[in-house]
């Protein structure tokens, strides 16, 4: 099995890299958090997981273990496949969605493309209970306050994507947690320009 690649990025799209490890040109999807953090010609590093089909072998790269610890946990849910993981994977930090995972957070998880109500729903089923803590980084669980929301919905007001203000609210709020609704705003504002 594949589980690490370290190469010089010769390609980048919108859902995929190739890197060159030892002449050899290996691609992988990944998650828009991993692509934004590789520029064509520099080296790479990427965690990987190789998924076997009946008649395809697929490469999805991760800049860190625990995206895929993630990916890998979300795999494990029945109906959930890799496109669906990784679109989670995108849709969130991976602290956030582990949180949101933990929690059972539907709102967050069916902003992801490609999650309706129901699959949102299986998952925090099937993952209640199993999302280890460390994956959800320092600050535990999400910590919803009137503020947060708030914020939230303002920014939505404003136009910003859903998925974008709630993990960008969330982290602004871990790092603030004395900071009020308009704090927050003007906070994550700063962070979208």
């Amino acid at each position: 099995m594949i589980r690490y690649l370290k190469g010089t990025v010769l390609k980048k799209s919108q859902s995929s890299a190739v890197l060159l490890v030892g002449g050899v040109g290996l691609e992988a999807s990944c998650p828009a958090s991993t692509l934004a953090q590789l520029s064509e010609g520099q080296d790479a590093v990427l965690h990987t997981k190789l998924v076997v089909r009946e008649d395809d072998l697929s490469l999805f790269g991760f800049s860190d273990e625990r995206s895929l610890e993630l990916f890998e946990l979300l795999l494990s849910v029945s109906g959930v496949g890799p496109k669906v993981a990784l679109n989670l994977l995108s849709s969130q930090t991976p602290a956030l969605l582990a949180r949101a995972l933990a929690e059972g957070d539907l709102r967050l998880l069916t902003a992801a493309q490609g999650v309706g109500k129901k699959l949102a729903e299986r998952i925090a089923l099937e993952l209640r209970g199993k999302v280890p803590a460390h994956l959800m980084g320092e600050g535990g669980a999400i910590v919803r306050t009137a503020h947060t929301e708030e914020a939230e919905l303002a920014l939505i007001t404003l136009g910003f994507r859903e998925s974008q203000v709630r993990s960008l609210v969330a982290e602004i709020a871990q790092k603030n947690p004395e900071a009020g609704t308009q704090e927050l705003i003007k906070l994550a504002l700063k962070a979208l320009r």
